[in-house]
Order: C-alpha cells, then sequence, then structure tokens
C-alpha cells in the first residue's frame, strides 16, 4: 500500500458540540480523523485546511484546496468535505489538469454524535483509494463509491446515490 495523504477541510464530519453555547462547531485539528487512525494499522498524513462547513466554502477555498493538491507529492489524495456542497468541490477539481486519483467522503452525522457513519465513510474511500488504478475524481459516502458526476446527494433521503441517469 501507498501512502495516502488525508485532506481535511471541515465539514459536519469534523463537528463537535460546545456545551457553552449549545452550537456544532467545527473542529479544526480534526481529532475524529486523528481518533480513527489510532485504531488502523496503515499509513497517511492527515492535513487540515480551510475548516468551514461546506455552505460556507468560497471558489477561494476550493483553489486553496486545488493549490494545496497540486502542491503534493502524494498521487492518492482523500478529502473530507462537507456533504453540501461536495460535488461542487469535486466537479471543480475534477476540471483541473491534476493527474492523481482523488477521492471526497464526509458524514451526514458529526463523528462525535456518532461514529458509526463517519468511519464507514472514511474506510470505504480508504479501500476504495488503495485499490485504485485510474486517476481521477470520486466520492465514496453512504456505500456508494464512484465517479464524482455519477454520485449526488439526494437531499429528501439524506443520503448519498448514484444519479438517476446512471441507474440501469
Amino acid at each position: 500500500m501507498k501512502k495516502i495523504l488525508i485532506i481535511s477541510t471541515g465539514g459536519t464530519f469534523n463537528k463537535h458540540y460546545n456545551p457553552i453555547n449549545g452550537t456544532l462547531e467545527i473542529d479544526k485539528s480534526s481529532l475524529a480523523l486523528q481518533q480513527i487512525a489510532s485504531k488502523w494499522l496503515c499509513e497517511f498524513e492527515i492535513l487540515n485546511i480551510i475548516g468551514k462547513d461546506s455552505l460556507e466554502m468560497t471558489n477561494q477555498d476550493r483553489l486553496e484546496l486545488l493549490s494545496t493538491i497540486h502542491q503534493s507529492n502524494y498521487h492518492k489524495i482523500m478529502i473530507v468535505h462537507g456533504t453540501d456542497t461536495m460535488e461542487i468541490t469535486a466537479e471543480y477539481l475534477a476540471a483541473s489538469t491534476l493527474q492523481k486519483s482523488i477521492i471526497l467522503t464526509g458524514a451526514m452525522v458529526p463523528y462525535s454524535i456518532d461514529p458509526v457513519e463517519a468511519t464507514a465513510n472514511l474506510a470505504s474511500a480508504y479501500g476504495y483509494l488503495n485499490a485504485l488504478e485510474k486517476k481521477g475524481v470520486f466520492i465514496a459516502m453512504n456505500g456508494v463509491i464512484e465517479s464524482y458526476e455519477k454520485v449526488k446527494k439526494n437531499r429528501k433521503e439524506g443520503k448519498f446515490v448514484l444519479s438517476k441517469e446512471n441507474y440501469g
């Protein structure tokens, strides 16, 4: 297995409850990723950038992400990203000339509240990325793993699915 870079941009995956003000806040140190990583016998590096809910992400943030990926020596990169604009970021990255394998994942429920979904999504993305032999941008969410243009967030069902034009 080759070493993988995990870039954490924030998102629900990294949210935790602040008992002082009663809100969910993004943990910019990615404690959730560190807790999962401490149980795994594999090698990856965690890099924290942006630290926002994906609804707050701007094209400047996406440019920072793209620049970080471009400057990296890693060829396999996992991005922990908020689910609301994951598809926008995936499309933005795919429009670039990167010759890398990139997979975006995240969680609908914060790891700090229920670690099952976040851990399953991260593990699925990690396994897929390790087996992946082609370049491109992919999404791994809710048991669906495919090229970014084939995976969409179904807001009515609250989960990611293969887009309707890809059924069949």
